[in-house]
């Protein structure tokens, strides 16, 4: 699988009332693209897994003129063997996307969208710095179905103040997958100001939960069922790239900041900041002794509604795990099923997903 990261962008920064530091302008787009050409160049022999799917994701890949993501898909051809790909994804941002645009994905072999809807109500969009309406976002989500898109996520934050979704307007049947995100406040964006001078009260801890909770049980009832903390899909609409960030599948992350992981070694590219002579190059890695890789997949694994089963685990880790997983079974934040007389699996309960990372914490083995 292949990550492309594209910066946050000054003109139209995806999250700009989070992100205070958006890094690349539409005038530097044609030197990005340089540039990963020749990172796709350098680094074409490190994939030696057949490639299923393809991620543009990151920071505002739908910013990039057609022409630009057509030699980055041209790029992709000439490095690495793309006839195993299923999926290929675009994160896009509601007010990039026309038809035109649309119409020209499709052309280019992108089969699945990413649409940053965030909010149905304006006033909430206008406050995270949003510059499209709710009208908006949802006339683009017909107008990638009329395009050809068949396989359409959509995003939506939770935790915002006021937030009551009201899903009347949404055309369900015209999507297949959608993520939801708890609000992160990053300290020195314009949403952390007005938060500290009171101008904006955030909702506290059991607001932020019964919202988790209303939006789950009215995806669920559209037949959008989750399958992750953070996502929920129709049935064999996963997203199969995403997933396998999960499963703990190597991957190659191209551009700046995008990490990569061959099975036992992380890696990640410096920062577009720190770009030399307009090219970046690997920054840092690390290598992941036997307990790091455990408790990787002990953190990803009670992320899923699919669980962590005991067979995955190393031998020597199973009995310590299995005792230090009692009091969350007490408790009903994990049922323990019976795949095989020899491989119980551990699923977390949908109150259990909620503390999906602290109970992984606790679990971690030394």
């Amino acid at each position: 699988m292949i990550y492309i990261h594209v910066p946050y962008c000054h003109r139209k920064c995806t999250y700009c009332a989070f992100y205070s530091k958006p890094v690349l302008g539409a005038d530097a787009c044609v030197s990005y693209v340089d540039a990963l050409l020749e990172e796709m160049d350098r680094r074409r022999g490190e994939q030696p897994y057949p490639i299923q799917t393809v991620y543009f994701g990151g920071g505002t890949p739908s910013i990039l003129p057609m022409e630009q993501l057509a030699r980055i898909v041209e790029g992709l051809c000439r490095s690495f063997d793309l006839s195993h790909v299923e999926e290929v994804t675009l994160e896009a941002n509601p007010e990039d996307l026309t038809p035109e645009y649309l119409q020209g994905l499709r052309a280019l072999g992108i089969n699945r969208l990413s649409i940053g809807i965030q909010s149905l109500d304006d006033e909430v969009l206008r406050l995270i710095g949003r510059r499209h309406t709710a009208a908006q976002a949802l006339e683009v989500v017909e107008q990638a179905h009329a395009a050809g898109f068949r396989n359409i996520s959509v995003d939506f934050i939770y935790g915002l103040p006021h937030e009551e979704y009201q899903f009347s307007i949404f055309n369900f049947h015209l999507i297949t997958h959608l993520s939801a995100y708890a609000l992160t406040v990053e300290p020195g964006t314009a949403l952390a100001r007005q938060v500290e001078q009171g101008r904006v009260v955030l909702p506290d801890e059991d607001e932020v939960v019964r919202q988790y909770h209303a939006l789950r049980q009215q995806f669920e009832a559209e037949g959008i069922l989750q399958y992750e903390v953070s996502n929920f899909c129709r049935p064999g609409y996963h997203s199969r790239h995403n997933s396998r960030y999960w499963d703990r599948t190597p991957y190659l992350g191209l551009g700046p900041g995008a990490h990569s992981f061959d099975g036992t070694r992380r890696r990640w590219n410096a920062a577009m900041e720190a770009a030399e002579n307009g090219k970046w190059k690997v920054e840092s890695e690390e290598v992941l002794s036997e307990a790091d890789a455990c408790n990787e997949l002990l953190m990803t694994a009670l992320r899923t509604t699919r669980g962590l089963a005991l067979a995955d685990i190393p031998d020597k880790y199973k009995e310590e795990l299995h005792q230090k997983m009692q009091p969350y079974i007490a408790c009903g934040w994990i049922e323990p099923l019976s795949l095989l007389h020899c491989s119980p699996c551990y699923r977390p309960t949908p109150e259990g997903l909620l503390h999906a990372d602290g109970m992984a914490a606790a679990l971690f083995v030394a």
